[in-house]
């Protein structure tokens, strides 16, 4: 959509929750993203969902989830119910929902170095170790309704002959080597992972997208926001995610340390927990690279981007 056309879009969901109020646009990716009045003149996040990514169901049951997380004390956003009494307005150009506005800045941007000092730095991963934490064990302990339904990111979602996010191997920029070299290393990672799960690797409702923009700062708190890419998956795949946007920083061994100390003060970590965190970085590399795929012209920039950095972290990984 067009700037124009989202603002027209949102305009017209608003009508859902009686808001006349203009909403601003923030984003227009995928989901198309924009400050707006809630119905009682509060401050709120409209999202207008990206055709043919989740279900209607799937955003109920993402929107429900935060509610339950909401009501299990942790601090999400979370639905504002349509005139009608709906967490969904469906009648219009896009699927809308509109959810309560967090205060805070975001924790940083892929690709730009964090900016605080490295102890600032370490405290906070530190401290989204713990909230991702919370995460998990409030999740375990929901009772989920019959209808919810949320994908799930398992080994073969992930490492299948056709994974979820796109076959990794085939991004258009690699080379007949390139693209070797990353099958090769798809294979060495999913023995790893497989080991995890036959150990009973700890597998659940996950975020599984807290990268930096994702992850809000207040003061020496943090908190999450867009649970859109939720599933079920691997919990360190949670981790690897968040870590996947540290690889090339000078100072990653001390945060994902960091990263895994705050986890474990919430939640116990496997064994070999450092060396699991590795390989699900690496993992988020591969499905990086995946995505893409059918996304981007095949002679954009960002393709060759992901690419060089998912072989630079196999490399690495690979020793």
């Amino acid at each position: 959509m067009t700037e124009a056309e989202a603002l027209k879009a949102a305009q017209d969901a608003l009508k859902a929750w009686g808001v006349t109020a203009t909403p601003r646009l923030i984003k227009n990716r995928e989901n198309i993203v924009l400050e707006a009045e809630g119905p009682e003149g509060q401050r709120a996040a409209l999202r207008l969902h990206r055709p043919g990514y989740q279900s209607d169901d799937a955003i109920r049951s993402e929107l429900w989830w935060s509610e339950a997380l909401v009501a299990a004390g942790m601090t999400v956003p979370q639905p504002i119910r349509t005139l009608a009494g709906e967490v969904l307005a469906t009648g219009g150009a896009r699927v809308a929902s509109l959810v309560t506005w967090l205060d805070g800045e975001p924790l940083g941007e892929g690709g730009v170095p964090l900016a605080m000092p490295p102890a600032e730095q370490e405290a906070l991963h530190e401290a989204l170790g713990a909230e991702l934490a919370r995460l998990h064990m409030v999740s375990d302990d929901m009772t989920r309704p019959e209808a919810f339904e949320r994908a799930t990111m398992d080994l073969e979602a992930l490492l299948g002959p056709d994974p979820a996010w796109g076959r990794y191997w085939e991004n258009p920029s690699l080379t007949e080597a390139e693209s070797e070299e990353l099958r090769e290393t798809g294979a060495e990672l999913r023995e790893v992972i497989a080991k995890h799960a036959e150990q009973g690797g700890d597998f659940g409702l996950i975020h599984a997208d807290a990268l930096r923009e994702n992850v809000l700062q207040q003061g020496d708190q943090v908190r999450l926001i867009d649970f859109d890419d939720g599933v079920f998956g691997f919990r360190m795949y949670e981790l690897g995610v968040q870590m996947s946007q540290n690889w090339d920083q000078p100072n990653r061994e001390e945060l994902g340390a960091a990263l895994l100390r705050g986890y474990a003060t919430v939640r116990a970590l496997p064994e070999r927990a450092e060396e699991l965190l590795e390989a699900f970085t690496l993992m988020r590399g591969l499905a990086s690279c995946g995505w893409t795929n059918g996304r981007y012209a095949d002679d954009d920039p960002a393709v060759r981007g992901y690419a060089e950095r998912a072989l630079e972290m196999a490399r690495r990984w690979r020793g």
